[in-house]
């Protein structure tokens, strides 16, 4: 691996972490940037998964205080994450690159949407209902199987229908939220490793990155404005779409 290469993958990590502790959508940039050091499209899936598992557990932990009387809605909806994550991810590993290549811009095209349209998106905070309800296991399970599969723009999904289902507080649905991503980046994890689609080496120069990135990104979060962040992901997102298309 050529120097300006391990550059490239510190550089989209640590702006990964930032984005992700600002406005969410680092995925985006982690999958591009590994795509683009030769890494094939299902390995650079699964080695971003590992890319961001660290923050997901930060995340939950600096909303411990949030989980109160959530905790049995949580275990429910992180059986149904679990199955849809197995489910998504097994989907994937029996798909050859050539199939998943074919399939990345038009994924990229709908996460980007979903991301572009995530302030839209955000739950309302009147209200509140059992997380775990009909709805809420339905459209988890749609979620978490999204998630295992190819997890650009999984968070935004999450919430909307996290929101949809149970309303409430955002800070509660966000908690929630954040504890679901553990166990379905888990789940993806595990599969993706007893597959051998993981590149260890790839993931091991990111992850320390992603974790100053997204340190530095809660200063950031205080300077910067979350637009121009959340139009900078866009603008990636839309860019390695048409880049997947034109090399496609």
């Amino acid at each position: 691996m050529s120097i300006a290469m391990i550059l490239l993958l510190i550089a989209s990590g640590f702006l990964s972490g930032a984005v992700n502790a600002i406005a969410g959508g680092g995925t985006f940039l982690t999958f591009g940037a590994l795509t683009l050091v030769g890494l094939p499209p299902i390995s650079a899936n699964a080695t971003s998964s590992i890319t961001q598992f660290p923050g997901y557990i930060t995340s939950t932990w600096a909303y411990r205080d949030q989980f109160g009387g959530l905790w049995r809605g949580a275990l429910v909806l992180a059986i149904i994450s679990i199955i849809g994550a197995i489910c998504g991810s097994l989907f994937l590993i029996s798909l050859s690159n050539p199939a998943f290549r074919s399939m990345v811009p038009w994924l990229l095209l709908g996460a980007t949407a979903i991301f572009a349209a995530g302030p839209k998106l955000r739950p309302k905070t009147q209200g509140q209902s059992h997380p775990a309800s009909p709805l809420g296991i339905a459209m988890q399970g749609a979620t978490s199987f999204y998630g295992g599969f190819f997890g650009a723009g999984m968070g935004i999904m999450m919430l909307a229908s996290l929101g949809l289902a149970s309303g409430g507080d955002y800070h509660r649905l966000n908690a929630l939220k954040n504890f679901l991503s553990i166990v379905i980046a888990a789940v993806a994890i595990v599969i993706f490793a007893s597959a051998g689609a993981i590149s260890w080496l790839h993931a091991a120069i990111m992850i320390p990155a992603v974790a100053i990135g997204g340190y530095a990104g809660v200063a950031m979060a205080k300077k910067v404005p979350q637009a121009i962040l959340r139009w900078m992901v866009v603008a990636a997102g839309l860019g390695l779409a048409v880049y997947y298309f034109v090399t496609g």
